[in-house]
């Protein structure tokens, strides 16, 4: 009778502990909650050579890790989109020379260019807006760090520079919502740039 039970025990956990058939999820992403408008405020310091608009969900702060570095850099900015992870990093150099010019738009390219490896297209379109501001706006597509690269130029004095980044390893499936409702905002910084 020992037996029987003790065999009886034996098949019910060798039958129960049968591995359960798994169903994966479909893949998906988090859903990310963009702000419901976009609205702007105007960014004039004193003493920076140019000014623009920028989003009333965002903060400009100086990018102080590299004025420590080089202080002809002491009026690059970083604006911080905290609830879309997302930054615009912008760097300002001022035009030396005509050789200096061609350098940094060379450089500009470089930069852009080097997002080739992850990129699945780098698009560019030249923009001119009403305040005489020149430059070319970068549209990278693909897992790239940066989905928006751009210039913004006077052509004789000023030269800035930016690009958009997210906090997080790129995924340009995950990331569209967001950086397609942060396209509006570089276009509009680029509608509004002006250079004092």
């Amino acid at each position: 009778m020992q037996r029987l039970l003790f065999f009886i025990i034996i098949a019910g956990i060798f039958t129960s502990c049968r591995p359960t058939e798994f169903t994966p999820k479909p893949a998906g992403y988090f859903k990310i909650d963009t702000p419901a408008v976009h609205q702007y405020k105007e960014f004039m310091y004193p003493g920076y050579p140019y000014q623009f608009e920028y989003p009333i969900y965002s903060n400009v702060e100086r990018d102080t890790v590299f004025i420590k570095d080089n202080p002809n850099n002491k009026y690059w900015l970083n604006i911080n989109v905290p609830s879309l992870g997302a930054m615009i990093n912008i760097t300002y150099l001022t035009v030396p020379s005509k050789d200096g010019f061609i350098r940094m738009v060379n450089d500009a390219y470089g930069l852009s260019s080097f997002h080739e490896k992850k990129a699945d297209y780098i698009r560019e379109e030249t923009y001119r807006n009403k305040y005489g501001v020149t430059g070319i706006i970068y549209t990278v597509g693909g897992n790239s760090a940066s989905r928006f690269q751009f210039t913004a130029t006077d052509s004789l004095h000023h030269f800035l520079r930016g690009a958009l980044y997210f906090d997080v390893t790129p995924n340009a499936d995950s990331l569209k919502p967001a950086a397609d409702f942060l396209e509006q905002d570089v276009n509009h910084f680029l509608e509004t740039i002006r250079f004092s």
